[in-house]
């Protein structure tokens, strides 16, 4: 006879790992399914999908290495501090990312048997519905097929490849290879300038690599509100890092000696750009084809998402469920969190709710970017009026001591009610100063409520209070 559960997630990234947590907390018999075993040395199914072990976490890993290295490298004598020569062992600080990883998977091993949660190895899909239930069969070493009465889609997303380019992850690579490398490249290509592009281009220009981004929009950063997205391209051009945009990728080649990148600038002329390894970073699909949808009547949209309830990721299937990259929305991790959490909690009967325009993105470049709600170029399109604020990292104490005066925080408010509609930062800990505003936002806060707050001083969110009074002309400290 086979298992019987009340709720089956397929998928052990952060939407599905964090959904079956929730749901065991909240007394259902639980089973999470995952197959990928991202090169586990016993070939065993890992936790944590791409972001914890071929994407945020590790990527934040190679980022701190090399961050560090800078600082020491080119930074320590602004302290009054002498080095020696300084050097990188890249195999030690892989394997530092690698243990990093190791540790964490092994923690959701340790939740999912705290909260008695069985772990299906192999890869799930449905195989049709009966009376108790979906059956869904899992093809791993242990061949079964067990029921569920409500089912959680969080299979994630894969890197999106270019036709005609072949990623073989050692000369040509997405983010799992780009993850990879034994040393610094002389010449590093990378195509797209998005956030894993720019934060993994960043990572090897620190340790020396000539970095040169291919970016087929016209405009940096579109997504940005465009004043941070102009003061990122102009810091990250002063650090270094070559940024093309409005190009046109032609074909493609590698060979022993390296990749040769074809393609046409923005003023239509032929170029080519010649490097040791290419990263190819133009954006994610979905995680939907082999999961035997059509079995139990859904279907996918053209981009190959699964529709759902934009208010309970319900499907068109009665209790089947879908969160995260699978859906509609930003591929954020922790939006697909959030959605794990509302869905487990909609299964118990309760009403939980998410408001995605309060969701913060962040890139972690150097400063880094982070931002929640709206864009300037959004409320001018909307019609909406607003007044906003800004203020700059270098008219900060804590900032200037920390070495870190490059950005600014901007605040934008309801012109009539004050009611804080986005704020924009770039800077040092933008993704840590970016969870107030979020806090703000949740609750309807106005800008004068983040400005009468009183913030610790000498602190980088000083920088958040100024930006808020800003918005009414009453910054103190500039």
């Amino acid at each position: 006879m086979s298992q019987a559960f009340d709720v089956v997630v397929i998928g052990g990234g952060p939407g599905g790992y964090i959904a079956a947590i929730r749901a065991a907390q909240l007394g259902f018999k639980v089973a999470c399914a995952e197959s990928n075993s991202y090169d586990d040395p016993k070939g065993e199914p890992r936790l944590g999908g791409t972001c914890l072990n071929v994407g945020c976490i590790p990527s934040k890993a190679l980022l701190a290495s090399s961050e560090e290295f800078e600082k020491i490298n080119h930074h320590a004598a602004d302290h009054g501090i002498k080095v020696g020569a300084v050097s990188i062992d890249s195999k030690k600080m892989i394997a530092r990312k690698d243990d990093i990883v190791t540790k964490m998977t092994g923690g959701i091993q340790y939740l999912f048997r705290k909260n008695k949660i069985t772990l299906l190895k192999g890869h799930a899909s449905f195989e049709g519905k009966g009376a108790d239930g979906y059956q869904i069969k899992i093809d791993g070493k242990d061949k079964e097929t067990v029921t569920a009465k409500n089912v959680i889609i969080a299979t994630g997303s894969k890197a999106r490849h270019l036709p005609g380019i072949t990623v073989d992850n050692v000369l040509i690579c997405d983010n799992e290879g780009a993850l990879k490398f034994d040393s610094a490249p002389k010449k590093l290509g990378v195509i797209g300038a998005g956030v894993i592009g720019l934060e993994l281009g960043s990572v090897w220009r620190r340790l020396g690599a000539e970095v040169t981004v291919l970016e087929a929009m016209p405009s940096f950063l579109a997504a940005c509100d465009v004043g941070i997205a102009k003061e990122a391209q102009k810091l990250f051009a002063k650090q270094g890092l070559s940024i093309n945009t409005g190009v046109k990728i032609g074909d493609v080649k590698a060979d022993k000696k390296g990749v040769v990148v074809n393609y046409t600038d923005s003023a239509g002329k032929a170029a080519k750009l010649e490097c040791d390894r290419l990263i190819v970073s133009v954006g994610r699909v979905p995680n939907t084809d082999k999961l035997g949808l059509d079995k139990i009547g859904l279907k996918v949209d053209e981009r190959g998402f699964i529709p759902i309830d934009d208010h309970t990721c319900a499907t068109a299937a009665p209790g089947v469920y879908a969160v995260g990259d699978v859906v509609r929305g930003p591929m954020l991790a922790h939006k697909a969190e959030d959605e794990g959490v509302l869905v487990a909690e909609v299964i118990a009967g309760q009403k939980p709710h998410i408001d995605y325009n309060c969701i913060p993105w962040v890139i972690y470049t150097d400063p880094e970017i982070a931002w929640v709600g709206k864009t300037e170029q959004a409320l001018k399109e909307a019609g909406v009026a607003y007044k906003a604020g800004q203020f700059p990292f270098a008219a900060n104490g804590r900032a200037l001591g920390m070495g870190r005066a490059d950005g600014f925080i901007k605040v934008l408010a309801d012109a009539k009610t004050d009611e804080i509609l986005g704020v924009h930062i770039i800077g040092a800990n933008a993704s840590d100063l970016i969870a107030e505003a979020a806090v703000a936002m949740e609750f309807k806060a106005a800008a004068e409520d983040i400005a009468r707050i009183c913030h610790a001083h000498p602190s980088l969110s000083e920088v958040m209070r100024e930006a808020a009074l800003a918005t009414d002309s009453r910054a103190l400290n500039m």
